[in-house]
């Protein structure tokens, strides 16, 4: 795997209680991660969110593939060094996740997927693509909170800090560097307990039909749905992506 950046962190929660890393999707930041951050830290966790490379304070680089973004969250360890106790990953960071577990069962206890993008079909990296320009476009707060008028207050301006803060280049790069997005050999080698908490198909989910099936023939793989949201649970039915998380780690 490549070097690893230091990525920057922020927390929730005792840093006493068992330790949870959080890591965020593409185009968002660390503090994006927040309503699992509270949740955990009032369930007696300490959550640590980190900004990916290319994305918030972390540092830049030439390397977006999805083993850099692996080799980073490798790289990280809680405070008092050892394994984490849980890591939950959103889209991005759960294909890195994903990877990073196989690569080392001893890094984390527990994954927990958020509609991870496991692979990408060539419709999916087109739904992404228009996304991202379309965030870049018109970053602000009023253009968030018109695309997504049901977000809490703090995911519009959080939505809206993290595009203004994220390197344009490095998220298309991210694309561009892994025309062959496709983690699914790393899931079907995951030995460490695994739960994907997916999207409703209803509405938009990457983490579906097919794919899900293959994915789930590993037997450490769990999987439930939130009904009515989309690609980031946290933000579109916040309070079920949560109960969600909660229960996969208990």
């Amino acid at each position: 795997m490549p070097t690893p950046l230091t990525l920057p962190r922020l927390s929730w929660g005792d840093p006493r209680g068992p330790q949870a890393l959080l890591a965020h999707g593409l185009g968002s930041d660390g503090a994006l991660m927040w309503r699992y951050g509270v949740a955990l830290a009032d369930a007696g966790w300490h959550a640590v969110a980190v900004d990916l490379r290319g994305h918030g304070d972390a540092p830049r680089a030439l390397e977006y593939g999805l083993s850099a973004y692996a080799a980073d969250l490798l790289g990280t360890a809680p405070g008092g060094g050892g394994t984490w106790d849980a890591v939950v990953g959103h889209s991005l960071g759960g294909a890195a996740s994903t990877l990073a577990a196989a690569e080392n069962p001893a890094w984390t206890r527990r994954l927990v997927l958020i509609d991870p993008a496991i692979t990408l079909s060539a419709g999916d990296r087109e739904i992404v693509r228009a996304s991202q320009e379309q965030s870049f476009a018109d970053p602000s707060i009023d253009a968030v909170r018109a695309a997504h008028p049901d977000w809490h207050p703090i995911d519009v301006e959080l939505k809206a800090r993290a595009t203004q803060r994220a390197s344009r280049w490095a998220v298309e790069q991210t694309s561009l560097q892994n025309p062959e997005w496709d983690v699914r050999s790393a899931a079907a080698s995951l030995t460490v307990p695994t739960h994907v908490v997916g999207a409703d198909p209803a509405v938009h989910s990457i983490f579906t039909g097919e794919l899900a099936a293959e994915v789930l023939r590993n037997p450490v793989v769990t999987m439930s749905v939130v009904p009515g949201a989309g690609h980031s649970p946290h933000r579109d039915r916040p309070e079920a992506a949560v109960a969600a998380v909660l229960d996969a780690l208990r």
